[in-house]
């Protein structure tokens, strides 16, 4: 049976992208904006050059009246701040229909040597701050009757850790399984969660170790023989935002050219 042609379409659909000032973030805007949705841009700084270029660019991409890009100042890691973003779309009569949980820091170090504001750090932005995101985004929608998607982007260490990466390994873990455990409970809600590990894509968070010695001996055990590209991603993120992955929930997608096949 073919595929519906409409079936990736997401026209008449608002999405919302933490950290989408970063080389992900902005690709993934450019991705749902394409296929017909409304985005908004958050970043803890809503001013951020970066954030603003974007918005231009994808105002001028739209090409309709109907789609709109706005930027939208949210740091993850206060509860405040997500509650007050969420309340300012309220007032504004946004519905978010798509949340992508994209916002995420890394920070490196043999286990014993990290402290605890190191393990907060990452663990609040990767994980509590996607819990928090997902929690408001559901609460309006169930009060609304209105489905909707969450995107959560985890990683391959969350499946198979590496040395040094403790904090972030042990958040994108709790992810992948927070969005099983949160698919579990909303899919009568008709809101479906999903997660994308993505392997090594080369990104803000990743720059300096990708050129590194370390990253070269990584990059010799990837079956296809290349790092990922944020485009790679694409794909995976419109099937899981659209009417394509209806029935797709509590899901991981691996994207990492083979990477998780062998050992890391």
């Amino acid at each position: 049976m073919a595929v519906p042609a409409d079936a990736f379409d997401l026209t008449g659909k608002v999405a919302l992208i933490t950290g989408a000032a970063g080389g992900l973030g902005q690709s993934f805007a450019r991705t749902l904006i394409s296929a017909g949705a409304s985005v908004i841009l958050c970043s803890r700084d809503q001013t951020r050059p970066e954030l603003l270029t974007l918005a231009e660019e994808l105002r001028g991409q739209s090409g309709s009246e109907d789609v709109f890009c706005e930027c939208l100042g949210l740091d993850v890691t206060s509860q405040l701040s997500v509650e007050d973003a969420f309340e300012q779309l309220d007032e504004k009569g946004v519905c978010v229909d798509v949340l992508v949980n994209n916002a995420g820091i890394a920070i490196s170090g043999e286990a014993h040597t990290l402290d605890d504001a190191s393990w907060n750090a990452v663990v609040d932005t990767n994980l509590r701050g996607a819990w928090a995101m997902s929690q408001q985004f559901a609460t309006r929608l169930i009060d609304q009757q209105s489905a909707g998607s969450i995107i959560n982007i985890a990683s391959i260490l969350g499946l198979q850790p590496s040395k040094g990466t403790a904090p972030y390994a042990v958040s994108k873990a709790g992810l992948i399984q927070m969005t099983r455990a949160l698919a579990l409970e909303w899919a009568r809600y008709n809101i479906r969660v999903n997660a994308i590990s993505p392997g090594y894509v080369e990104t803000d968070i990743n720059r300096e170790f990708l050129q590194s010695p370390a990253a070269a001996a990584q990059l010799k055990k990837i079956p296809t023989r290349r790092l990922g590209e944020a485009k790679d991603l694409s794909g995976p993120l419109l099937l899981l935002a659209s009417d394509a992955g209806k029935h797709m929930t509590g899901a991981n997608l691996v994207v990492d050219g083979g990477h998780s096949c062998l050992s890391l």
